[in-house]
């Protein structure tokens, strides 16, 4: 059974919307898009052609789907190990609007997420890995159906956006399997999933 990992960005105050362009997401009036550019370097796409390495196949939301399906076909350099993977492996869209996907090797699942999710990581050899999807990242969290957390802070505050962890998410702990940081300073985590919190408390005991 194949596990399904999580690639999210996010600011110093948790924000991951549109970290690749201007235009990707502007929902709420944003207004900061493309805050992750200026931090790319060697090691981060390092660390990204690695997590590519290990991919079987990807779970996409609509937007990120759109975004990506808009962009990758037209990358046909067979060295590149992004697109590569992106343009040959099986690409699931969760989607109630998209029925008819043109990008090559796409299926659209519209049912249970959770049922659906499942099936797909047992029948995948190698990650099913999402990347970015924000709305399906924290669906996921929340049916705890994600075993590892790549989680990449941005040294930038943006005040304003999408938070990954919301108001509201499943309380939930991880252990940490790892990391780094990137020459511009990105933070590079990885956790795997272990289940609730644990609590304690450093409150003195009254004197009896």
């Amino acid at each position: 059974m194949g596990k399904l990992s999580l690639t999210s960005f996010v600011t110093l105050d948790g924000v991951y919307q549109a970290p690749g362009g201007p235009n990707e997401d502007r929902r709420d009036g944003f207004e900061h898009g493309g805050w992750s550019v200026p931090y790319g370097d060697e090691d981060f796409g390092r660390f990204i052609d690695g997590v590519f390495g290990r991919v079987g196949a990807f779970l996409l939301g609509r937007r990120t789907y759109e975004i990506f399906a808009a962009h990758w076909p037209k990358v046909t350099d067979p060295a590149d190990p992004v697109a590569g993977k992106l343009n040959s492996l099986p690409k699931y869209v969760v989607s109630n609007t998209i029925t008819n996907p043109e990008w090559n090797g796409t299926t659209v699942l519209s049912g249970d997420l959770a049922k659906e999710v499942t099936a797909l990581k047992e029948r995948t050899d190698g990650e099913v890995q999402v990347h970015g999807s924000g709305d399906l990242a924290q669906s996921l969290l929340a049916l705890d159906l994600v075993d590892t957390l790549h989680l990449l802070t941005f040294p930038v505050v943006l005040g304003a956006g999408r938070r990954l962890f919301a108001e509201g998410a499943l309380p939930t702990a991880f252990r940490h399997a790892g990391g780094s940081i990137t020459s511009t300073g990105v933070s590079i985590q990885t956790y795997e999933l272990a289940g609730r919190p644990e609590y304690g408390t450093y409150e003195l005991p009254e004197n009896a």
